[in-house]
């Protein structure tokens, strides 16, 4: 069953990342970074099959993609070691034109959560999705991590 992911993503080791949800089309890693699993976030495209928050501009750049996540309530912040009582996601590229190209956001355990395309979702160590397809982890942003409910 990951096999294919193997072969995509070099850098995953069998045994040090786990499909946690099935292939599923109706998201992509961006959405999911941002908690949403009902639509496609993407700034280009028809705009009645894609979501993109109205303070981010409808633009491939990484300023833009910032926005996005700035209007959830993240900031930038300096790198993607664990915080206590904050989630983080990380924002790729393809360097060096700088095109934003994937998004994970931190798990309270430390490892990274990503929506491979249409294919799974997967818990993984951050740079083990960098390469090729998705390029690097350039910026990554937090924002205080939600109380439990019942938790205030």
């Amino acid at each position: 069953m990951v096999n294919h992911l193997l072969r995509l993503f070099p850098r995953l080791q069998a045994g040090n990342f786990r499909v946690t949800s099935p292939p599923d089309r109706e998201y992509n890693c961006i959405a999911w970074a941002a908690g949403d699993t009902h639509i496609w976030w993407w700034p280009t495209g028809d705009p009645r099959k894609t979501h993109w928050p109205t303070a981010a501009p409808r633009l491939l750049t990484l300023a833009a993609f910032r926005d996005a996540f700035a209007s959830l309530g993240y900031s930038v912040c300096e790198s993607e070691e664990l915080e206590p009582n904050f989630e983080k996601v990380a924002l790729f590229t393809d360097l060096p034109n700088g095109i934003p190209t994937h998004a994970a956001r931190q798990l309270p355990n430390g490892r990274w959560t990503s929506k491979l395309g249409y294919s799974e979702d997967i818990e993984h160590e951050l740079r083990d999705v960098e390469g090729t397809i998705y390029g690097t982890a350039v910026l990554f942003m937090k924002r205080p991590r939600p109380l439990p409910l019942g938790q205030s």
